[in-house]
Parts: structure tokens; sequence; C-alpha cells
């Protein structure tokens, strides 16, 4: 891997072990950034390791339930004991388990709302203090937050109430954070993708998944590749260019 843009960054990436967390981590190693891999499946994030440290780029893995405030401020002192520093934050980690209201369990419910926006926040929380030390003390002179969130956060679709109301959630809180930050260097964005072909897809209750798969099944869907290569645009972008919000479909998703 070459050591480029990044270079003597650490970028900690939420849900590295598939997928557009996965993916991005992959990206940001190759711009490289010494990425920090978080997820729950320890075992995952061991083999993303070996790959990008086999590829001549810098991974540390930390697994952990971040729905657990403690889990997630400890995921964050422990890269900064480790690395010293950190420079850029992507929180990709979360689910997507749609289906009919008066059907879905409310355990599915929970689990959106403690991953997709719970999570979230107690990473960034712990992050804030490192990430704008990191934009005073840095070459790069900014710090980077983006948060995945969906088009799902821009436009209601049926039988996803909960998974709607996380991920507008998401947005609205980078808004908000990047408009809070923007004069301390810390960069909030936002990346919204359409239709994408991860195991995010797979969550889902079966009738939504055959409806699905019968509405889109002329569509190329978007590789996680994609929203990785938006996610590096945005994080090597100059200091002048903040980047708030990218929407990325499949050119055929109408």
């Amino acid at each position: 891997m070459s050591t480029t843009t990044l270079s003597s960054t650490v970028a900690l990436v939420t849900g590295a072990s598939s997928g557009i967390g996965q993916a991005t981590a992959r990206r940001l190693a190759a711009e490289g950034a010494t990425v920090v891999l978080v997820a729950r499946r320890q075992d995952r994030i061991e083999v993303l390791a070996k790959e990008i440290t086999g590829q001549g780029g810098q991974a540390v893995t930390l697994g952990a339930d971040l729905t657990d405030p403690d889990a997630a401020a400890g995921v964050v002192a422990t890269a900064i004991e480790r690395l010293g520093r950190m420079d850029i934050l992507v929180n990709a980690a979360g689910v997507m388990l749609n289906g009919p209201s008066t059907a879905a369990p409310l355990e599915e419910w929970q689990r959106m709302v403690n991953i997709n926006i719970n999570g979230l926040l107690y990473v960034t929380k712990a992050a804030l203090p490192h990430l704008i030390e990191a934009a005073t003390d840095s070459p790069r002179q900014v710090a980077d937050v983006v948060n995945i969130s969906s088009i799902a956060g821009r436009f209601i679709i049926p039988d996803a109430a909960v998974y709607n109301a996380t991920k507008f959630g998401v947005t609205a809180a980078t808004e908000s954070w990047r408009q809070e930050f923007a004069r301390r260097n810390v960069r909030f964005a936002v990346v919204e993708p359409g239709l994408v072909d991860t195991e995010l897809m797979g969550h889902q209750q079966a009738a939504v998944k055959e409806n699905m798969a019968a509405r889109f099944a002329d569509v190329e869907y978007l590789q996680a590749d994609d929203i990785a290569e938006a996610v590096a645009y945005i994080v090597t972008g100059p200091r002048r260019r903040a980047v708030a919000e990218v929407v990325i479909r499949p050119t055929d998703q109408i």
C-alpha cells in the first residue's frame, strides 16, 4: 500500500468487520492512515488487519459492542493510548431490520436505535476532544468525522419507520455537529447511500427482502468500495474544503 495523503494520521472505523466499514478501512489504509478497526466480530477484523498489514499498511483491532457507552469510550481511550492521536472517525456500524411494524419484534427496533444512533453518539462523544486536538496540532490542520447514514435519512419509505428515524437522526446530528465545530476545523460529513450490495440487505424480514428483490431486480447495486471512495474523497480534501453531505445511488435506482 502507498503512504500518501493520510500519512501520519489515525483513523478509527466502526463496523469494520464487513461492508462499508470494511471497505472504508481498506481505502483509508491505502491512503496512508493507521486504521483502528472496531467491530463486535473480532475474528473478522483480525483477518482484515492481516490483509492490510500484509500490503504494507498499518492496522489495530479493537473488538467491542458500541451499544455499551463504557465500551465505546474504552475503544477511543485504547486507541489514543496505543497510537497517541485520532484524526478521522468513520461511524459505519449499523443494522437495517425493516418489516411491517405490527409484526416487528420490539427487540429489533431497540437494536436499530442502540446501534445506529446510540453507538454512534457514544463513540463520537468520546472522540471529540482528540479530534479537536488533532485539528490544531497536525500538518493537515483539520480532523474529520464521517457518518454513514442512508437515503432513508432523507426520504421516507414504508415498513422502515424505525430505520428511517435512526437515519434521519444521524443526518440531523451530523449537520448540527458540522455547524458547532466548523470554526474548530473538525469537519463533519454524512454519506447517504442507496442500494449497496452488503450484508445489511440480508438483515430484513423475509417479506421485505422478497419485495426489494423483485422491485430492484434490474438495478445494478452499488458496491461497498463505491462508498469507501466517497469517504476517501471527503477526508483527503484540503482544509478549506468541507463536504457536508454526499447522496450516492445506483445509476439505475429511481
